[in-house]
C-alpha cells in the first residue's frame, strides 16, 4: 500500500492511497472507519488491528485522477523530532572528512552517528525550500531513506526491527553547512524551517522486504549528483532501531532519516551550493521522485 496526503478544489486534507500510477482513492473510501486524514492517526490506528486493509475491486473506478489532486507531505507535523544519521555512507564520510565542516576536527566516528533534527513543518512535493541565505548561504542538499514506525518501543531486538516499520519514503535533509561548521554541531544547521522534505508517498514494509536493495539518486537542475544504494548503509535501519531502542523509547510515527551517500554540494571542489531557481530532485526505487524549488 502506498499512503499519501492530499488536497483537492481547496478541500481539506485527505488521506489516500495510490491505485496504478496515476489515480488516488481516498481512505474514506478504502475504510471509512480509518482516520481520513492524519497518517500518525492511521498509524496508530493500524497498529490496534491485526490485519491491513486491502484495495477493493473497484478501487480504480472509485479512484480520483492523481492529476485532479495536489499531493502534499504524508506526515506535515512530525509526532517528535526526526531522528537522523549522520555519515552513514562509507563514500559520504569521505567526502566529508574532506569538506567545509571536516578537516581536523573530524575524526572517523567509531559508531554510529545519531542526531535530530527539528521541523515545525514538513514540505511536500513541489513546495519551495525558502533559503535562509541572510544567516547563511551555504545551502545543501541530501537525499535519504525514511523509515517510518508503525509501533514504539524499548530494546527492540534487531531480529524484531522489521515488524515495527510502518513503511519508507524518500526525504531530502536540507542542511545549512554554515551553522554546522559554526556551531560545532549539526542540531541548528539542519533545523531551520523549510529545510525538511519528504514525500510523495509512504510505501508500506511489506512491499519492500529486508533487506533493502533500493537505489538512492539526487539531481540538480536534472544534473545527477548522488547516486547510490540502500545496501550500502554503514548501519542497517534494523541496526540502528535495534540500538537507538536500547536505550529510549521509539514511538510509532516516528520519522528515522538513515543518511545520505556522497554527492552533496559540499563535497565538491569549489562547494555548489544551491541557489534560488534550482530545483532538487530526490528518487529512492520502489519509494518515489520528490521535487522541491529552492526560493
Amino acid at each position: 500500500m502506498r499512503y499519501v496526503r492530499f488536497a483537492r478544489d481547496g478541500s481539506e486534507p485527505q488521506l489516500g492511497v495510490l491505485v496504478g500510477t496515476d489515480a488516488v482513492l481516498p481512505v474514506s473510501e478504502l475504510d471509512a472507519s480509518l482516520p481520513a486524514s492524519d497518517l500518525l492517526a492511521l498509524i496508530d490506528e493500524l497498529g490496534r488491528r491485526d490485519d491491513a486493509p486491502q484495495l477493493p475491486a473497484d478501487a480504480a473506478a472509485r479512484a480520483l485522477a492523481l492529476a485532479s489532486v495536489r499531493l502534499l507531505a504524508p506526515i506535515e507535523r512530525p509526532r517528535h523530532d526526526i531522528l537522523c544519521l549522520g555519515v552513514n555512507y562509507a563514500d559520504h564520510l569521505e567526502e566529508t572528512k574532506r569538506s567545509v565542516i571536516g578537516g581536523d576536527g573530524f575524526s572517523e566516528p567509531a559508531k554510529a552517528v545519531y542526531f535530530a533534527k527539528r521541523a515545525v513543518r514538513v514540505l511536500g512535493p513541489g513546495e519551495a525550500i525558502e533559503g535562509c541565505f541572510d544567516v547563511d548561504p551555504c545551502l545543501d542538499y541530501e537525499v535519504e531513506l525514511a523509515v517510518i514506525l508503525g509501533r514504539g518501543g524499548r530494546n527492540i531486538s534487531v531480529e524484531d526491527a522489521e515488524s515495527h516499520i510502518f513503511g519508507y519514503s524518500v526525504f531530502n535533509d536540507v542542511s545549512s553547512r554554515g551553522l554546522q561548521k559554526s556551531h560545532q554541531q549539526w542540531f541548528l544547521g539542519k533545523s531551520v524551517d523549510t529545510y525538511t522534505a519528504m514525500g510523495p508517498a509512504v510505501v508500506t514494509a511489506d512491499e519492500l522486504p529486508m533487506p533493502l536493495k533500493l537505489g538512492v539518486r539526487s539531481f540538480v537542475n536534472g544534473e545527477a549528483r548522488q547516486s547510490s544504494n540502500t545496501a550500502n548503509l554503514i548501519h542497517g535501519v534494523a541496526q540502528v532501531i535495534a540500538e537507538m531502542s536500547s536505550v529510549m523509547t521509539l514511538d510509532a510515527g516516528d520519522i528515522i532519516a538513515t543518511g545520505t551517500p556522497s554527492g552533496v554540494g559540499m563535497g565538491f571542489n569549489p562547494s555548489r551550493w544551491l541557489v534560488p531557481g534550482d530545483v532538487v530532485r530526490c528518487e529512492i526505487d520502489g519509494v518515489g521522485v520528490l521535487e522541491n524549488l529552492v526560493a
